[in-house]
């Protein structure tokens, strides 16, 4: 399934992807041959028992990362290694155990799944530069002092930041609503603990921000900047941790894409849809020309810049304002392109 002619990008620097996680129902082989096929840049690779497994025999984990890196390769697909598979741990918890997780040995299941994924990330990058591996702390267990967590957290960390430095693969922890680190404040929290080391960077969710970072999306993007290694990108309402498909929730995407091309953001921005395998190949076309729209509404925007900046500075419109509509109101010529099914389907699906 290659098309001969697939659908160009802009030329913007911006790099889309999309993440496995939401196309659970494809064979992996077919997953990237889609991907390929819409035009996408990259991929994000969950790790988990239908594509990937970290916790195959050694052999065959061995041959099938050989297998993927071949097909990456030629497809010309970049890659990022996510790890938030919900049971790839405990079949019966999800996200268990967790970095925080008050029995040692359960802490350490956690930290061998992401010292795997560093060595899985370093073979896939081999000669094509560095592939960043995603995590998260977890949820603090019942009953946990807060300081007590924290330090479990920066203890757990560790050797995984020791692992991705002598690999050289950067390690981007992602700040997840009800986790203990669960917004920037939170990774500022953990790197000042750890004494802000080079090798620890921040994987961004755009919706994340929507929901619940005091900023619009677009000022996140400029605050992380310095430390961003991957970006996710899906529709979010204010307050409200559901991932929706564009169109579907509040964010007003073109300003999000100018700040990460105003920061120099070059690796992938990867559409995060993990509940919506069901239409996967659906929504993984249909986001790519959202994405597109919006990066050439955002386009328009830089190329008006002087009369936008004269627009945004009429003193009718108010601070309050200008923030409200970086946050709640999207350009119509992007959401349009987003506007394939109404939540209420969603939840009948």
């Amino acid at each position: 399934m290659t098309d001969a002619n697939p659908p160009q990008a802009p030329a913007t620097g911006l790099r889309f992807g999309y993440g496995t996680n939401g196309l659970t129902d494809l064979r992996l082989d077919d997953a990237l041959a889609l991907l390929a096929d819409l035009g996408y840049d990259g991929v994000g690779l969950t790790l988990d028992h239908m594509h990937l497994d970290p916790l195959a025999p050694e052999p065959e984990l061995a041959a099938r990362t050989r297998h993927i890196a071949r097909r990456l390769d030629h497809l010309g697909l970049g890659v990022a290694i996510e790890t938030g598979a919900r049971y790839v741990l405990d079949a019966r918890r999800k996200h268990h155990p967790a970095l925080l997780d008050p029995d040692p040995q359960a802490r350490a299941a956690r930290t061998g799944l992401l010292r795997m994924a560093v060595r899985i990330a370093a073979e896939l990058g081999a000669g094509t530069g560095a592939v960043p591996v995603h995590c998260f702390s977890g949820q603090a267990p019942p009953g946990t002092a807060e300081g007590e967590a924290w330090e479990r957290l920066a203890e757990a960390i560790t050797p995984v930041l020791d692992a991705a430095r002598a690999a050289g693969v950067p390690l981007a922890i992602e700040p997840e609503p009800g986790h203990l680190l669960a917004d920037l404040a939170g990774f500022h929290r953990l790197r000042k603990t750890l004494g802000d080391p080079e090798g620890l960077g921040l994987t961004l969710d755009i919706g994340h921000c929507q929901c619940l970072e005091p900023a619009p999306p677009a000022d996140c993007v400029r605050e992380a900047a310095p430390w961003l290694r991957h970006v996710q990108i899906e529709d979010m309402r204010r307050g409200v941790h559901e991932h929706l498909p564009f169109g579907e929730g509040e964010i007003d995407f073109p300003p999000v894409l100018s700040a990460l091309r105003e920061v120099g953001y070059d690796a992938l921005v990867s559409v995060e849809l993990p509940r919506d395998s069901h239409a996967g190949p659906t929504l993984a076309e249909s986001s790519l020309t959202f994405l597109r729209e919006a990066d050439r509404v955002a386009g328009e925007g830089r190329s008006e810049g002087a009369h936008q900046s004269a627009l945004s500075a009429d003193p009718a419109d108010g601070a309050d304002g200008a923030t409200e509509a970086g946050r709640d109101r999207p350009i119509d010529g992007a959401r349009a392109q987003g506007a394939h099914r109404t939540p209420e389907a969603a939840r009948a699906e």
